[in-house]
């Protein structure tokens, strides 16, 4: 004979549920940390290279080229932090050699931006604690305006 539970359920499927709970949670959990991660990488990746181009723009404008690098390392950090991305550690590297072209001569500015994005804050179980997102963009250096 079949002994039947509280809610007419053999006793042999009780606790079905809460096990059931406690193995699909943290699958779920886990899926959820990994959707985080990636929407976060997206992001800093698209924020990054967007700093990059805007930064090369900032210093091809510039005069000279120590105004150029402050202008490109200003604009890419402003950006990153206008942006809403987190960096643990930036870095702006702006090469501004064209400028010692001689004016007639067409050349390029560019500059790599770099983002270490923590990602340790998520606890997801075997992440790296940080990713270093990188970028570079590139600008036009005009030939006819006037170089210092």
């Amino acid at each position: 004979m079949r002994s039947d539970g509280e809610h007419g359920r053999p006793d042999r499927e009780r606790g079905n549920v809460a096990i059931n709970t406690v193995v699909i949670f943290p699958m779920l959990l886990l899926i959820g940390l990994l959707l985080v991660m990636a929407g976060r990488l997206v992001l800093a990746e698209g924020v990054v290279q967007s700093a990059a181009n805007e930064a090369a723009r900032a210093a091809s404008i510039s005069r000279t080229a120590s105004v150029a690098g402050a202008q490109a390392t200003s604009t890419a950090t402003s950006t990153l932090v206008n942006s809403g991305v987190r960096c643990a550690q930036t870095s702006v590297m702006p090469a501004t050699d064209a400028f010692a072209l001689p004016l007639g001569t067409v050349g390029t500015i560019t500059v790599r931006v770099e983002c270490v994005v923590p990602l340790s804050d998520l606890g997801l179980p075997g992440a790296p604690g940080s990713r270093t997102i990188s970028a570079t963009g590139t600008s036009v250096l005009d030939a006819y305006r006037g170089r210092s």
